[in-house]
């Protein structure tokens, strides 16, 4: 009799840890079971250097959704990013959607300002204003070779 309750109480940790895992599977990986919270948008940007699928996209600096997938749009030949925004999250068609560092060398993430002046975006509608990433290494080498030029100040603004 006591084997087949050592028995069943390891076979009910090991269902509960199984469950565990599961549920840790599911939340670690946005993966939605019941339905998505999340309507789609995309942008055209020129340049996508550093975004990845998986990154933030920002609204004040409230993580308001993902990067879902990039892609390359052919007839334009333009960086097409598909990101998916929490419902409820309002985002205007005169928003500006534009690519930024975390820190001097963190990851990339999006960050939009919704706009407010225009119609509401749709599900699936695309982001026309759009702003790349400050290639910081364009920058310093910039510096460091000397093509970034002094500007000496106008005579109107010369201290006497």
């Amino acid at each position: 009799m006591k084997k087949y309750t050592m028995e069943t109480t390891v076979g009910i940790f090991l269902v509960l840890g199984l469950l565990c895992v599961g549920y840790m599977t599911v939340k670690l990986g946005h993966v939605s079971l019941f339905g998505d919270d999340t309507y789609p948008l995309l942008a055209r940007f020129t340049t996508v250097t550093g975004l990845r699928a998986g990154s933030m996209v920002y609204i004040s600096g409230i993580e308001v959704g993902r990067v879902e997938k990039l892609s390359m749009d052919q007839e334009s030949q333009k960086a097409l990013v598909e990101i998916r925004i929490r419902n409820g999250v309002k985002i205007y068609d005169d928003a500006i959607a534009s690519i930024k560092t975390e820190g001097l060398i963190g990851d990339m993430h999006m960050s939009i300002d919704p706009g407010g002046a225009g119609a509401l975006l749709k599900p699936g509608a695309t982001i026309t204003e759009t702003q790349p990433p400050l290639d910081i290494a364009d920058l310093v080498s910039k510096y460091a070779f000397g093509d970034v030029k002094k500007q000496s100040p106008s005579p109107e603004n010369r201290e006497k």
